[in-house]
């Protein structure tokens, strides 16, 4: 094949693959298929899971011009994606339960001890933190400075994981200061996005968590309603008073048996 030759086929490629009737098609078909129809932005692609690695890769490949088979590219990947929510790894649709922690009184704390004591102590917290979670079956979403966001398959994991971490704390000592740590627990269906989650229940358990007291785990009323009374001991309702919490929700202080 000559080079002029294969320069016009190339030339024809284009212009068909930017064509706005095969654009309009290729979009068409991605808002028809499971998942995130916008999947390939910096937002849904932004995890560590294989199906946003690869959304990440294919987005790079922007061809800085509207393209069908770009879209189709992302459109697979949509596709795997939405199917692997279906499939419950995604958790997308799923009933799951959200635990958010924060260290009291950290950043006053770390002021007078210094970067180096403050670093030591989230070294050990995290130690002992995230041994729980992963032993609740859990997953840490993110980090909050000097807190975590973690993802529970049902809430009795997640209050055991806020119990274990309270108990570990109390063999920490760094400078003279033995952490003290507040829980929030909370159910729902969130969206989850890259590697992350949103969504009004995300909200109410971190609203959950400021509310609670230092070495109080506090769960919602509906989280608490899974919990297997002979295992935990339940404080009275309580209203939630936050802004952005939803009216009526109730919480409760939980203590194990």
């Amino acid at each position: 094949m000559s080079e002029r030759r294969a320069t016009r086929l190339r030339a024809a490629a284009v212009r068909a693959d930017s064509h706005p009737a095969a654009l309009r098609a290729a979009r068409w078909l991605r808002s028809r298929l499971p998942g995130d129809e916008r999947f390939g932005d910096p937002l849904s692609t932004a995890g560590r899971a294989p199906v946003e690695v690869l959304g990440r890769e294919v987005s790079a490949l922007d061809p800085r011009r509207p393209s069908a088979a770009h879209e189709l590219g992302l459109g697979a990947l949509q596709l795997w994606q939405g199917l692997s929510e279906a499939s419950g790894r995604g958790r997308g649709t799923e009933q799951v339960t959200l635990l958010f922690t924060d260290l009291v009184g950290f950043s006053s704390w770390a002021l007078d001890a210094g970067d180096a004591s403050a670093l030591e102590l989230l070294r050990a917290v995290g130690a002992v933190s995230e041994s729980a979670v992963a032993r609740g079956d859990g997953t840490i979403v993110k980090r909050l400075g000097d807190g975590v966001m973690a993802v529970f398959p049902d809430t009795a994991r997640a209050v055991d994981a806020a119990f274990e971490t309270r108990a570990g704390l109390e063999g920490i000592e760094i400078a003279g200061h033995v952490p003290r740590m507040r829980f929030g627990v909370h159910s729902g269906r969130p969206r989850s996005l890259g590697g992350d989650y949103f969504g009004v229940d995300v909200n109410v358990a971190a609203r959950v968590m400021e509310a609670a007291h230092p070495n109080q785990v506090l769960v919602s009323e509906p989280a608490c309603n899974e919990l297997p009374l002979d295992r935990c001991r339940l404080s009275r309702a309580k209203r939630l008073k936050a802004p952005g919490a939803p009216a009526g929700l109730h919480v409760i202080a939980v203590e194990p048996v």
